[in-house]
């Protein structure tokens, strides 16, 4: 009768040990390359460019999506912008190398706050603010609470406003009290890891993911318990959050600019990105033909145009997306 309890209480603290373990690992091969700084009791982390001599552009901030660190805009902007303008990539808080804070950090209007507060402790008073996916919903929020700090803002494939159904199961369980914490610790890592490659060629398709995408991107830190818990809270939040929020995005004012593809398989374009365009008076929807979730990567151009755009350059953003040649992973 023993037996059984004891074998179970095994299993479960040989997970938890090759958990903590693979967590441990995973850090050693991406470790942080940002800088932790205090945004008021807690730290977050960010990688911050100056602007070169030559700077022709605002500071710029980019905000990762769900699952997502630094390195993943990082990857995306820095080789078109390094040097242009003053750029920060961060970790939202509970993401990448940065701390969680308090419970007002599992919605996107305490992550925009603390990202205000990271630009004062970086000294930058204004910028141009640029998130993906769930970053957007982080963005929309930044723009509506603080004004002040917003030259204008870039949505790329943005999670924004209520949408029929709910999250995936892993999501809710893994965001419950408890039992939320036992599964991160013990099943989570070892499926994680296994459903990693598989998983973010579904966040690229239909287009093709970049071939060195699972070491530049460093998706696996998404993987760690306190991470993927603090990601299944945010994610498991955002709709009643929107629910609240997206009838207040008409406040809006700065200069706003939406990239979005027509084959998005994760956010529902026509929720998201046109309910942002319709919301937002002055705001510009542009579509990028045969484009999935991550415009970021695949029409890296048409968000620098937009940027520069915003900054008060003459940019014509769908001449510029008409000359991409966007591919696809597979035949239709």
């Amino acid at each position: 009768m023993i037996t059984v309890p004891l074998a179970v209480l095994g299993l479960l603290l040989a997970a938890m040990g090759f958990s903590a373990w693979k967590a441990h690992a995973i850090e050693q091969e991406f470790p942080n390359h940002g800088e932790l700084l205090d945004v008021g009791g807690y730290s977050m982390n960010s990688l911050h460019l100056p602007a070169g001599s030559d700077a022709d552009l605002p500071p710029i901030v980019f905000v990762h999506g769900a699952g997502g660190n630094l390195r993943d805009q990082e990857t995306a902007f820095r080789p078109s912008l390094e040097g242009r303008a003053e750029l920060l990539f961060l970790d939202r808080p509970g993401h990448g190398y940065s701390e969680r804070g308090g419970d007002q950090n599992g919605f996107p209007d305490g992550q925009a706050d603390a990202i205000a507060r990271l630009l004062e402790a970086r000294g930058i008073d204004r910028a141009i603010i640029v998130g993906h996916s769930f970053g957007g919903a982080v963005v929309a929020s930044f723009g509506l609470r603080h004004p002040d700090k917003t030259l204008g803002l870039v949505f790329l494939a943005p999670a924004t406003h209520p949408w029929p159904g709910g999250v995936d199961w892993y999501y809710e369980l893994a965001a419950q009290p408890y039992i939320g914490w036992l599964f991160t610790r013990t099943i989570l890592v070892p499926a994680g890891l296994m459903r990693l490659d598989q998983a973010t060629k579904s966040v690229f398709d239909p287009n093709p993911r970049p071939s060195e995408y699972l070491i530049h991107g460093a998706p696996a830190l998404a993987v760690r318990p306190r991470n993927f818990r603090n990601n299944a809270i945010d994610v498991f939040n955002l709709n009643g959050y929107a629910k609240r929020i997206a009838p207040e995005y008409s406040r809006i004012k700065a200069p706003t600019v939406i990239i979005s593809g027509n084959r998005d398989g994760v956010v529902a374009e026509e929720i998201h990105s046109v309910g942002l365009s319709l919301d937002i008076e002055g705001s510009e929807l542009v579509w990028i033909d045969q484009c999935g979730h991550k415009p970021d990567y695949v029409a890296t151009e048409v968000a620098v145009a937009a940027i520069e755009k915003i900054a008060g350059r003459d940019r014509n953003l769908d001449a510029v997306a008409a000359t991409l040649d966007v591919r696809t992973a597979k035949a239709d």
